[in-house]
């Protein structure tokens, strides 16, 4: 398996398992800060954290079991892995800031509208993640 690959499926990983957790578990359980918009901070703030610390920590294993791979440079196939994949997740996160940034400010109380922010950046990575696993398993058409 690649190194980027490697590092494609501990950001997944990290991703999955601490949003899952926020958007399943820690956000509902204050409502996504309805009553008091710090409750994100309170609630987020450490899946964020967390979400740092897996990802630094899988990031250093992974670069201590793979050295060699490592400090190789992207060659031709990695740029256009990441090129495909960051063009989509971007047309992700666009799609979802017009939702979010130009709807809902007009239906929607600002604890949605942080959430879906959020929501929005997190889908888009994971959508990231998944196309640069793809193409590594597929190749890259296109």
């Amino acid at each position: 398996m690649a190194f980027r690959e490697k590092m494609a499926w501990l950001t997944l990983l990290g991703f999955l398992l601490t949003y899952a957790y926020y958007f399943g578990v820690a956000g509902p359980a204050v409502e996504f800060g309805k009553n008091d918009m710090l409750d994100i901070v309170r609630s987020f703030g450490p899946v964020a954290a967390l979400h740092g610390l897996i990802t630094a920590a899988g990031s250093l294993a992974i670069f201590l079991a793979a050295r060699r791979d490592a400090s190789h440079k992207a060659d031709e196939r990695d740029r256009a892995i990441d090129r495909k994949a960051t063009s989509v997740a971007y047309a992700v996160m666009m799609i979802g800031v017009l939702i979010v940034g130009g709807v809902a400010p007009f239906t929607e109380p600002a604890y949605k509208i942080v959430n879906g922010t959020f929501a929005v950046v997190v889908i888009s990575e994971i959508v990231r993640d998944v196309m640069v696993i793809m193409g590594y398993r597929r190749g890259v058409h296109g």
